[in-house]
């Protein structure tokens, strides 16, 4: 086995696995306060509106076209009616769509970061590396999408990168798929590798902070804290019951008035 291709292709993986279990789940210990996505509308919200959605739409898309090419082998699809040229069309074409819409709204969200001082002083070393490596990883993909999926002849990534991948996901990497994988699917690869990486250490934990307490979370009380039938100005709205101090609470209250 060629010790390079064992370093890129299995260690690095694996490395970068561990690091993204455990990172996450010891600065979720000992980090809870700054497990947040750094929210920074308040600063400035016309480019965010913008920018945001066109992210977050297109990153879901890419992400749900990246489960079903690497993880769903192709046998699977095609006993579905799926077949490879169905696939691939699909896949090339509503990729690029989705890295479009990723990119463009990745490049309003650096630019907003630029354009606007407040925004870039809340913005941290760790969150220009991340835009910078994410921004990278997309830029590959994309590249690699467009040189072989659109303009060249097309590459079957679902024979040799797919492989690989549940190969390590099933504790029998094998790097020798990985070996003759075109240039920029390579860099596409080890870039979204860093990027798992250095995952547990950015802003992008929010990913994992869905709000799910907030359907089981009790409803919020609101009580008057007029204690006296008829003092203040207002009277009392309809609707509304008075909550009544215990005689020992009421007498504290009158002596401390």
């Amino acid at each position: 086995m060629n010790p390079i291709d064992f370093l890129l292709w299995v260690a690095f993986p694996y490395a970068a696995m561990a690091v993204f279990v455990v990172g996450h789940i010891f600065r979720y210990r000992h980090d809870q306060f700054g497990w947040t996505s750094r929210s920074s509308q308040v600063y400035e919200n016309r480019l965010l509106r913008w920018g945001s959605p066109m992210f977050h739409y297109g990153i879901l898309m890419v992400l749900g076209g990246h489960v079903v090419g690497l993880l769903v082998p192709k046998e699977w699809l095609e006993f579905v009616g799926v077949s490879n040229e169905i696939y691939h069309v699909g896949a090339t074409w509503l990729g690029s769509i989705a890295a479009v819409l990723t990119l463009a709204g990745l490049a309003i969200l650096i630019y907003r970061r630029r354009l606007n001082t407040r925004v870039l002083l809340a913005t941290t070393v760790m969150d220009k590396v991340m835009y910078a490596l994410l921004g990278a990883t997309l830029l590959f993909g994309t590249t690699a999408t467009v040189l072989f999926q659109v303009l060249g002849a097309g590459y079957d990534y679902r024979g040799t990168i797919s492989p690989w991948v549940r190969g390590l996901l099933s504790a029998q990497p094998d790097p020798a798929l990985m070996s003759n994988v075109p240039f920029f699917f390579q860099l596409h690869v080890l870039s979204a590798t860093l990027l798992f990486l250095l995952w547990p250490f950015t802003r992008l934990v929010h990913v994992f902070s869905a709000p799910i307490g907030y359907f089981v979370r009790p409803y919020i009380v609101y009580r008057s804290r007029d204690t006296h039938r008829g003092s203040g100005a207002r009277k009392a709205r309809r609707g509304w019951e008075k909550s009544v101090l215990p005689t020992s609470a009421r007498d504290k209250d009158a002596a401390h008035r």
